[in-house]
């Protein structure tokens, strides 16, 4: 059955077979092909620039910083200044392998006690006992007139500009410096202490600016440390940092260890000490006004009354001249009688004569040592116990060349036991120029004026020494000087005031006595003003106004508490003549 299937199977005919449609080839377009190529092209520069724009957005720029530029350098010569977290605008010099520094640039940022006498050419440095001098283009200096040397040239002029050899500044200055150069500049530090630094975890940049398209200012190695600065704003990703070598700019902080502290060790150096005469008791100090060699005659007067003073200071000594001259009144037999009566003498230098300029006579330091030499001198001969400065009016440009007298006529004093003081208005802004910080260095005792809070010019009238007034003068000369040399002076005088109907004013000044008849002839009672502390007198006459704040015991007595509550060097008193007698046992009560 099986095999008659198969053969019947084999008796039918094969069928044909089917034939595959053929596909149909298509045509190929040749101009298709530059514009696919084209495409291609364009899509291949836009993805490079692209690329490329990218890359330049967001990599690090590698421009380098001109140095010179940065450092704002105009010759090979010229070098700038860092000091500690800061550029200076102020350029040094660089000659001859040494850092010179513009004698401006010393006084502002390292010594003020450093002086140029740009009339004569002299830089002078004050020490305790010793003047040191250096000439210009000179290797050679003097220290007490003695002459020493340096192996290199101290002092240079560029014209009207001076510098210094910045070793020679250092003999007398606490600080470090470090220099460089191409391109030139010096690092100096005069702060000392822990600091913060960073760490580069690897090598990296500072830049000009916080961002990575700012220049590089300079290229720092792994484990190199840097400063941290201040920043004002704080800047994300970004640390503000001052190089080793000198360079302040910006680092990444992904490239930077967290903050920690390094400590910048002080240099040696010896502050020399400025010793000072001192008494072991209160200084209980009047002034003796002598315009004429028969005023002298009138000690014996003037002293009877007194009760526990301490030291006369007669107006004896003035500046005659520029040349440093002085006109004196001093007298043998005054010195000697007050010595009699258990008196120091300090005789007293104005600068009161018209017509001759203070700042002419300081400026120049042959005119100004000669002034110091006469009032040793004077001082010597007459056995003067010490010296008070009472030079009024100094403008601002007289403030450095005023200071500078001091300084050199403390070292004479200092060498022949002479005490030195210096009288001083109640400070304020426009007498900042008497240096009070500095007297309080150079000077035995610092004499605040404590009064003309009003005075004979004054626009309005008002007390000469109101309580306000003397205590903010203690505390203000208190910031600058230790109490230990602060002596406050009160007045024996007041003013009586007149203000007609146009509002001009004028006054007269009044003794203790006279201005309490001033108020009996007027019959007027005087009233205690507690803001003041003073007794307070008013009346109006004939379209005016007359006004008085008087000067008496309990007044007086407000400002001795002053004294003594700041605890004070003593008391000064303007002027004898002006007092009476009862004043002298309120003083005493605060004096012993």
């Amino acid at each position: 059955m099986i095999r008659e299937d198969r053969r019947e199977r084999e008796r039918q005919p094969e069928r044909p077979k089917q034939r595959r449609p053929r596909r149909r080839r298509r045509r190929r377009n040749p101009q298709a092909i530059p514009v696919l190529i084209a495409l291609a092209l364009i899509l291949l520069v836009g993805g490079v620039m692209v690329g490329k724009m990218l890359y330049e957005k967001y990599s690090p720029s590698k421009e380098m910083a001109d140095a010179n530029e940065y450092f704002n350098l105009s010759d090979s010569q010229e070098m700038a200044v860092l000091f500690n977290e800061e550029m200076l605008e102020d350029k040094a010099i660089f000659v001859d392998g040494r850092v010179y520094l513009h004698v401006e640039t010393v006084y502002q940022h390292l010594n003020s006690r450093f002086y140029w006498d740009a009339a004569e050419n002299l830089y002078l440095y004050s020490l305790p006992t010793e003047l040191v001098s250096v000439g210009v283009g000179s290797s050679e200096y003097t220290v007490a007139r003695a002459k020493q040397s340096e192996d290199y040239v101290i002092l240079r002029t560029d014209g009207s500009e001076a510098y210094v050899a910045l070793d020679f500044v250092k003999k007398y200055t606490k600080f470090t410096y470090e220099f460089w150069e191409a391109p030139n500049h010096v690092q100096i530090f005069t702060e000392f202490g822990d600091k913060d630094v960073v760490t580069a975890r690897k090598s990296t940049e500072v830049r000009y600016k916080a961002g990575i398209k700012s220049p590089i200012l300079t290229k720092i190695e792994k484990g190199s440390t840097m400063y941290v600065l201040e920043e004002p704003e704080e800047i994300e990703e970004w640390t503000r940092v001052l190089t080793k070598d000198g360079y302040i700019g910006y680092v990444r902080d992904k490239r930077i260890s967290a903050a920690t502290k390094e400590t910048l060790a002080e240099p040696e150096f010896e502050e020399p000490e400025y010793t000072s005469i001192t008494r072991d008791h209160t200084i209980n100090l009047a002034w003796h006004q002598v315009t004429n060699m028969d005023a002298n005659e009138q000690l014996l007067n003037r002293i009877a009354d007194t009760k526990g003073l301490t030291v006369i200071s007669p107006t004896w000594f003035s500046i005659a001249d520029t040349d440093g001259n002085i006109s004196s009144l001093a007298s043998q037999s005054y010195v000697n009688y007050a010595h009699q009566q258990g008196l120091e003498v300090w005789g007293l230098v104005d600068n009161f004569k018209d017509g001759v300029s203070t700042y002419e006579t300081l400026s120049k330091s042959s005119s100004r040592g000669h002034l110091v030499n006469q009032l040793v001198s004077y001082a010597i001969q007459y056995g003067l116990d010490g010296i008070n400065v009472d030079f009024e009016m100094i403008t601002e440009d007289t403030g450095r060349a005023f200071i500078q007298f001091i300084r050199e006529l403390s070292i004479m004093c200092r060498i022949n036991g002479i005490v030195l003081s210096v009288d001083n208005y109640v400070p304020t802004a426009s007498s900042r120029q008497y240096y009070r910080a500095e007297q309080g260095v150079f000077a035995d005792y610092v004499i605040i004026m404590g009064y003309d809070e009003h005075y004979a010019g004054s626009e309005e009238a008002g007390s000469v020494a109101s309580y306000g007034f003397v205590e903010e003068g203690i505390q203000k000369t208190l910031e600058e000087v230790p109490k230990e040399k602060v002596i406050n002076a009160i007045p024996f005088y007041t003013r009586f005031w007149r203000t007609d109907g146009d509002g001009n004013v004028s006054s007269e000044a009044l003794g203790m006595n006279s201005a309490d008849q001033k108020a009996k002839n007027n019959e007027i009672e005087p009233t205690w003003d507690e803001e003041t502390r003073q007794y307070y007198i008013e009346l109006e006459y004939e379209g005016s106004i007359y006004q008085m704040w008087m000067e008496e015991e309990r007044s007086i007595e407000e400002k001795l508490k002053l004294i003594r509550q700041y605890e004070l060097a003593g008391v000064a008193s303007w002027r004898l003549g002006f007092e009476r007698p009862s004043i002298w046992d309120v003083i005493l009560k605060y004096v012993n």
